[in-house]
């Protein structure tokens, strides 16, 4: 969006103020006797107050109003949105979806947060310890309506159309091949403009954070400059119809209502803050000579576990182009579940035309962009996702069953 603007690192100590409102930031102290313009002074922790400063997160925030001015919560209808890992017995099989359907304005308007829909998950959010992943697919803007998630962060990545995040910090433009990341207890709007559709990982009792490169040495893989994070932006709006504030906590929607719009931070500062990063930026580290090396090379961000393992289930989606281990099924919106324990690899049809290709240097998924959400969860999938979604591919199993046995006990090393 033109005239956006951001502030360039990752988890840096940021400071912002709008223009329109020059030094409303306090000088030397966070919380003086009366801050700048009659504002509010509010601290946002991310973070236990007492955890090692490298792990410490909190941002201050002046706003017109407190956000403790609203009516009651009440709970209100969840969707396809749950943390119901029982309601249907576990699948082990290797699972694989067809594009998830968008609705289209003309059959009902649905905007980001009646559109989101849990595919599978782990974990508990009253235990902080858990993951879940999520589809939205809409076709409206919220309006007069923000989100907030008590329960963990929302790692946002869009398949189709751009989607504009309005953020108590600011607003971020985040589009397909972008990611997206609104941390725990942040309050936010989506705007889109067309029929949308995405991925959300959520995690409950962690925060993203940059892996460590070890060998790698001290650049590669994503580099902290490349992340943005927005610039102040306030409107003193009144809403006498009422603004509604939905809240998921402990894995259920409830909803209060205030008379003024939640985005009236005039000024703020901190390390815990929305963010973006374009994946077109990621330094990538990979193979040059033979073998194939774990996924793990290619990770942007991780929320590190609290028991760390070598056994994962990994899920998958494709931004655009063609995934080069399953060219046909998986496609663009679609998606895939390969859980713990349960194998899988390349198709037949992969499998023969790798065997047999000239070894040479190529380049590989040319335009394609795919993405990985791995996880040492055992994730369950949902009822919509095994069944009310309708885009489970049944015929999934199929792709390896041509798979042929090439053993030859009379084998013998090719004389070099």
């Amino acid at each position: 969006m033109a005239g956006l603007k951001y502030m360039s690192g990752f988890g840096n100590e940021f400071s912002s103020e709008d223009p329109r409102c020059p030094g409303s930031l306090p000088e030397g102290q966070n919380n003086p006797q009366v801050c700048p313009y009659g504002l509010y002074a509010e601290q946002l922790s991310g973070s236990a107050f007492t955890c090692p400063r490298p792990a410490n997160k909190r941002s201050w925030l002046y706003r017109i109003l407190p956000s403790v001015k609203h009516k009651p919560f009440a709970a209100v209808p969840c969707g396809n949105l749950t943390e119901n890992w029982n309601e249907v017995e576990p699948e082990p099989n290797q699972l694989r979806w067809l594009p998830f359907t968008i609705p289209t304005s003309t059959e009902k308007k649905v905007d980001f947060v009646a559109g989101l829909q849990t595919v599978c998950g782990a974990g508990d959010a009253k235990s902080c310890d858990g993951i879940g992943i999520h589809v939205y697919t809409c076709n409206t803007s919220m309006v007069d309506r923000c989100f907030n998630n008590s329960d963990g962060d929302f790692l946002i990545v869009p398949q189709q159309g751009e989607i504009l995040i309005t953020t108590e910090f600011g607003k971020i433009m985040v589009e397909p091949n972008e990611i997206g990341v609104v941390q725990q207890g942040m309050r936010f709007s989506v705007d889109v403009f067309g029929e949308t559709r995405g991925y959300i990982l959520e995690v409950y009792g962690a925060h993203f954070e940059l892996p460590d490169l070890g060998p790698i040495g001290a650049n590669g893989l994503a580099n902290p400059r490349d992340f943005l994070c927005p610039v102040a932006w306030y409107e003193d709006r009144e809403v006498a119809t009422g603004y509604t504030v939905i809240n998921k906590y402990q894995g259920k929607l409830f909803a209060c209502q205030q008379d003024f719009s939640p985005f009236n931070v005039v000024a703020w500062h901190g390390n815990y803050t929305p963010y973006k990063y374009n994946l077109k930026n990621f330094m990538v580290i990979n193979v040059v000579a033979f073998d194939h090396a774990d996924p793990s090379i290619f990770t942007v961000l991780t929320a590190k576990s609290t028991r760390p393992g070598n056994c994962m289930s990994e899920f998958m989606g494709l931004i655009k182009g063609h995934y080069e281990a399953k060219e046909e099924g998986f496609q663009p919106g679609g998606a895939s579940l390969h859980s713990i324990m349960t194998p899988h690899g390349p198709d037949a049809e992969c499998f023969e035309k790798s065997s047999t290709a000239e070894l040479k240097a190529e380049r590989v998924a040319e335009g394609t962009m795919a993405f990985m959400f791995e996880s040492s969860f055992s994730m369950a999938v949902t009822k919509w996702g095994l069944q009310t979604c309708q885009r489970l591919d049944k015929t999934y199993h199929q792709c390896w069953e041509s798979l042929r046995s090439h053993f030859n006990p009379n084998w013998k090393p090719s004389k070099q």
